[in-house]
């Protein structure tokens, strides 16, 4: 109630004190005494304009801020707002906020400077109009306010210096009120502020769900595929080294030896375990040694991978899927047969694999565009982000090479476990 109190008769002194000086000014221009009647009826109309106002005034605030106190009274505002994000997301956030603020105009946005300056129509808040050129007050009636936010980076945040004025000196706070309206733009824009981090995090938060749910899906359909391929292969390796063991006995038991050690490399894991290089190649060697037994002459394997790089951690299976889908789509159709070939290969940080076939190459059944591939890709992503590709390209003279190429110093990713 004091500040109330204190802040109404604050506007009147102030009032008070400009009638006296225009007393004393009109008795050095006209050296004569005033029209005291005329300018007491004058003082007395405008006291009533600007108790008036300050009583509409304090009780709009009182509405806005649900608090009197002379920091909401005021008709400048400032706010520090902190952001968790960089500066340039943080710039970009409080532009936004500033220009969908109703009524905005003439807005400066310098990036370089981490400043957005804007000019706001200010509209009274209990009518349309602009004070009646009757109203004392009309002659000093401010149209605009103005808004400046400055961004500073920290250290991995942004801090938000926010400031709301009408657009006059200092001077005219003795004598005007903004009707809250400063208040409302500082409150408004904090609002926004706040509203846009909190749609900000729950887009990270979405998008980390989603990619919690794509990978687990990946996991899912990987499972799924070992559990169709495998039993075929596993029943079609067991029927050919029963037939063996009566027409050849020692083919059956290195194919018996070749499964050992292709099933030993594709038990499931434990999540914390990696798969490297080498336990991939090995794999895929035993399981083309099985085939070789099987296809006999039309099967050959040429391997070019360093020891040095079998270290390396790679995604579980996928050697294999390019494996089997160079003999599936590649040389499997074709009558002859063909060679694949496993080469390893660094270049800068990343690690190249490529597994290539002369068979038939790319045709309507086969345009490097199916689930396995597709599989590998969306693995790769998960994974390593952009920083892994696939390509799958036409070999020549004929069959299809395909590449892996992942950081050779990748230890993270869903597929290692």
């Amino acid at each position: 109630m004091k500040t109330s109190i204190f802040f109404v008769f604050r506007l009147a002194a102030a009032w008070f004190a400009a009638f006296l000086l225009l007393i004393m000014v009109w008795n050095g221009v006209f050296d004569g005494s005033p029209p005291e009647g005329l300018f007491f009826l004058l003082f007395v109309i405008t006291l009533g304009f600007v108790i008036a106002g300050a009583i509409s005034h304090i009780r709009r605030i009182r509405l806005i801020a649900g608090r009197i106190d002379p920091g909401t009274l005021a008709n400048r505002h400032s706010r520090q707002v902190e952001i968790p994000l960089e500066a340039g997301e943080a710039f970009d956030l409080v532009d936004a906020a500033i220009r969908e603020l109703p009524r905005s105009e003439e807005i400066e946005s310098a990036r370089d400077s981490l400043q957005v300056r804007s000019k706001v129509t200010r509209v009274n808040p209990y009518s349309n109009k602009s004070p009646g050129r009757f109203n004392p007050l009309y002659w000093i009636h401010i149209k605009r306010n103005q808004i400046l936010a400055t961004v500073t980076p920290r250290d991995g945040t942004s801090s938000v210096s926010l400031v709301c004025e009408p657009e006059s000196g200092a001077w005219s706070d003795w004598f005007k009120v903004d009707d809250g309206t400063n208040l409302e733009n500082a409150e408004a824009i904090t609002r926004a502020i706040t509203r846009r981090v909190a749609e900000h995090r729950r887009n990270e938060q979405a998008a980390a769900q989603q990619t919690v749910t794509e990978k687990e899906l990946t996991v899912a359909k990987l499972s799924l595929l070992h559990a169709q391929v495998e039993p075929h292969f596993l029943y079609n390796t067991l029927a050919s080294a029963q037939y063996l063991t009566r027409s050849d006995p020692a083919r059956a038991d290195e194919m018996l030896g070749n499964l050992i050690t292709y099933l030993r490399h594709s038990l499931p894991r434990t999540e914390d375990s990696l798969s490297t290089l080498g336990e991939e190649l090995e794999r895929a060697r035993a399981y083309l040694e099985i085939l070789k037994i099987r296809m006999g002459a039309r099967l050959n394997l040429q391997i070019e991978v360093p020891e040095a790089l079998k270290s390396i951690p790679f995604p579980a299976m996928m050697l294999q899927t390019l494996v089997e889908n160079a003999i599936k789509h590649g040389l499997e159709p074709k009558s002859g047969g063909g060679t694949v070939w496993i080469i390893a290969r660094t270049i800068d940080d990343t690690l190249a694999v490529t597994v290539a076939d002369d068979g038939q190459g790319f045709n309507a059944g086969s345009s490097g565009t199916g689930i396995g591939l597709k599989n590998v890709r969306e693995r790769l992503r998960l994974a390593y982000g952009v920083a892994a590709s696939f390509a799958i390209v036409a070999n020549f003279p004929s069959g299809v090479a395909a590449t892996i190429n992942i950081p050779n110093d990748a230890t993270k990713g869903d597929d290692h476990a």
